[in-house]
């Protein structure tokens, strides 16, 4: 059943999201200094399930253009974090790999997210929590990025 238009307005839900992304972001910019920013952390998880991703794959995943993830893998290796190697088969592609220093990162990141994802889910079952993960989550497929319009993202 789908909701209709009135049903849906009063819960104002643009503005919601937009709220609490900003907050979110707020909160975690404001967090003790960390050589893991969300960004790098994102990128971080990726090389965690598969180490020795390419760069296009990891963008992707990110939702990032190439500009995107060049930006975010060479601040990431400035942090040596990870290190960006050659493709042995693809001399043009460049593929990311986890340093020791950013597995030791990784696993602080995993603690940190799992902070803030209990934080975020307080309150709520996870009935609830997988409705809410379902939305956000379709979300991305109604809008899908655009890589002509949002090519440095």
């Amino acid at each position: 059943m789908r909701n209709s238009t009135t049903a849906v307005r009063h819960h104002r839900l643009i503005y919601l999201l937009s709220v609490a992304q900003r907050r979110l972001q707020r909160w975690m910019a404001a967090q003790p200094e960390s050589e893991v920013t969300p960004a790098r952390a994102g990128l971080l998880f990726i090389l965690g399930r598969q180490d020795g991703v390419l760069m296009g794959e990891a963008g992707a995943a990110l939702d990032l253009g190439p500009a995107g993830i060049s930006g975010l893998v060479d601040r990431t290796a400035a942090a040596k974090l990870v290190e960006r190697r050659a493709d042995r088969d693809d001399g043009r592609a460049w593929r990311v790999w986890l340093t020791p220093k950013g597995r030791t990162a990784l696993a602080q990141a995993r603690a940190a997210a799992a902070e803030v994802n209990a934080a975020l889910t307080e309150g709520f079952t996870s009935a609830e929590i997988d409705i809410v993960a379902r939305w956000l989550t379709s979300i991305q497929d109604k809008f899908p990025r655009d890589p002509l319009r949002d090519p440095e993202e």
